[in-house]
């Protein structure tokens, strides 16, 4: 893999690890297949990456297109989603995507507390949007629009096939990892992730603007 590659390939895993937040959505996961078995908990954490893997695959094949279909510039999208990513960093700086994720999980475990069978969680919440949220959707789209050949197109396809096999194993794990990092670990790691993905959004927004002005 040459350098530019091997660039690109840690750019786009950092942001797609950032966003995806396995270890933010692990005690989500934890929690609401705490009443089930370990087949039970196994089947959840395949189905929801699985899910995951197909609606961002499919937004990161049909993306330009559908940019082309509304006639939406690169440069409008990459300046666009500098914007949601910080949106999204803030709220990770502040914790108000987890206490989001916490509130979800807990309307999912109230609307079911007398049904004594398992439900199936893997597509909601946590294919979507916990795995699959606005802002990997969003990212994956504008990666694969932005690289010019198909070399550039499968290191952005790998990043995001790792980051969901890592989300898997993050998953399969999730009991024990959530006992080991404990609730101000994982907090802190979020609040960290957000700063990453700060500087990485404010980077996007300024290159979309320097594109859509020719600034440079």
């Amino acid at each position: 893999m040459s350098a530019e590659l091997l660039s690109l390939f840690t750019a786009s895993f950092v942001t797609f690890f950032v966003l995806i937040d396995s270890l933010g959505v692990a005690p989500v996961f934890a929690t609401l297949t705490a009443r089930g078995d370990a087949a039970y908990r196994r089947e959840m954490a395949i189905k929801s990456t699985f899910v995951a893997a197909i609606i961002m695959f499919s937004f990161a094949f049909g993306g330009a297109w559908l940019m082309d279909a509304m006639h939406i510039s690169i440069d409008a999208f990459r300046a666009a989603g500098g914007v949601l990513l910080f949106i999204i960093a803030l709220d990770m700086v502040f914790e108000k995507r987890t206490e989001r994720r916490e509130h979800r999980a807990e309307e999912v475990m109230d609307n079911h507390a007398s049904d004594p069978e398992l439900d199936d969680i893997s597509v909601f919440p946590i294919g979507i949007p916990m795995i699959a949220g606005p802002g990997s959707i969003a990212t994956a789209m504008f990666y694969m629009s932005d690289t010019a050949n198909w070399a550039e197109k499968g290191v952005i396809l790998a990043a995001i096939g790792l980051n969901l096999l890592l989300t898997l194993i993050i998953f399969l794990a999730a009991g024990p990892l959530v006992r080991l990092l404990g609730a101000s670990v994982a907090g802190a790691m979020t609040r960290i992730f957000g700063v990453i993905l700060a500087a990485l959004s404010v980077q996007l927004l300024i290159d979309g603007i320097k594109g859509a002005f020719s600034l440079g």
